[in-house]
């Protein structure tokens, strides 16, 4: 089949493409679940690659407007679902009447949601601090979190020292939640420029490595706050095991991610559940986990896969990424025990 080029969203091409698919594997008549649907590039390969039918799930209100004029275009095969990929379960229940065929996560910020300022995401244009994937449009959501706005102006130094450092892994988090909370005592911090500045004050910028621009200073911060502010991480582990649960025997999990503490989840999850533990040393075999505890996953490939050279060229954002695979085996799903 060939790319349809008379849709919302075909100039976008998201990272990895070529792998995605190669570990997805799209084949005739098989179910797929996009779970972090943007502006629909993968979605629209897998319909391209093969005669399928994939469900399109986003909590992003924006994408999911244009995923529904996408899916005009192709007619009872592509289905758009409101909602975070972690509820998959829920969101496809009563709607899809197998085990689907192969899931596609691509976790994150998406490119469009960094390139519009009122959305609050970005340093790169001064706009509102708001960082909710939802969207701040429309109404909130009933169970939506605190914009990053309220987060910085509200809580405790001490709490915010601990979010930046846990979720931006920023050295100096007490230096910048110290200045955050001084800011804040003459006035409330509200512009994603205003937040950024005070970092500036706060952190040095880093080295530059073979003449690349450095990091900036606010980088890490921005990235906690968004990840706080989401649940991002929390957001991870359930759709993990929503994917484990939904997948049919010989089915593909692709995830792509974009910093460590994302490729470090997804990597964990995969290695107990393909059956294998982290070593002792770098010099012995992975340990085997509880024999009563049968893999729900085989590895597509060791390691994670990156973007080749032409590909950063071309979009930077690449560079970061990591896609980890795998395929589901016919043992019945583990059920990990969650605080009550």
């Amino acid at each position: 089949m060939t790319a349809r080029t008379d849709m919302p969203g075909s100039p976008h091409k998201p990272v990895l493409l070529a792998e995605v698919l190669e570990a997805l594997a799209p084949r005739d008549g098989a179910i797929y679940v996009d779970g972090t649907f943007g502006a629909g590039g993968y979605s629209r390969a897998i319909l391209e690659a093969a005669d399928c039918t994939v469900w399109g799930i986003d909590r992003d209100r924006q994408a999911v407007r244009q995923g529904r004029r996408m899916a005009e275009h192709y007619p009872g095969r592509l289905h758009i679902l409101e909602g975070r990929f972690g509820e998959m379960e829920a969101l496809l229940a009563g709607r899809v009447a197998r085990p689907v065929d192969g899931i596609a996560l691509d976790l994150g910020v998406s490119s469009m949601q960094l390139d519009e300022p009122e959305r609050g995401f970005s340093f790169r244009f001064d706009g509102p601090l708001d960082m909710r994937m939802e969207g701040p449009e429309d109404g909130e959501a009933p169970d939506q979190r605190p914009s990053a706005a309220e987060v910085v102006n509200s809580l405790p130094e001490t709490e915010l020292a601990d979010i930046i450092y846990r979720f931006g892994e920023e050295r100096r988090s007490r230096q910048v939640a110290k200045a955050i909370v001084e800011a804040r005592r003459d006035k409330a911090i509200t512009r994603t420029g205003e937040l950024a500045d005070l970092v500036r004050g706060a952190v040095k910028p880093g080295p530059r490595h073979g003449g690349a621009k450095a990091i900036d200073p606010a980088t890490r911060t921005f990235q906690a706050l968004r990840i706080y502010v989401n649940d991002e991480l929390g957001e991870l582990e359930r759709g993990l095991e929503a994917a484990e649960a939904l997948l049919a025997p010989g089915g593909r999990l692709a995830v792509v991610s974009f910093h460590s503490l994302e490729d470090r989840q997804v990597k964990h999850f995969l290695r107990a559940r393909s059956g294998e533990t982290a070593g002792g040393s770098r010099h012995l075999p992975p340990a085997r986990q509880d024999p009563d505890q049968q893999p729900t996953f085989r590895l597509l490939f060791r390691g994670s896969k990156r973007a080749g050279e032409a590909e950063c060229r071309d979009n930077p954002r690449a560079r970061s990424a990591h896609l980890r695979a795998a395929e589901r085996s016919a043992s019945p799903p583990r059920r990990e025990a969650r605080p009550s």
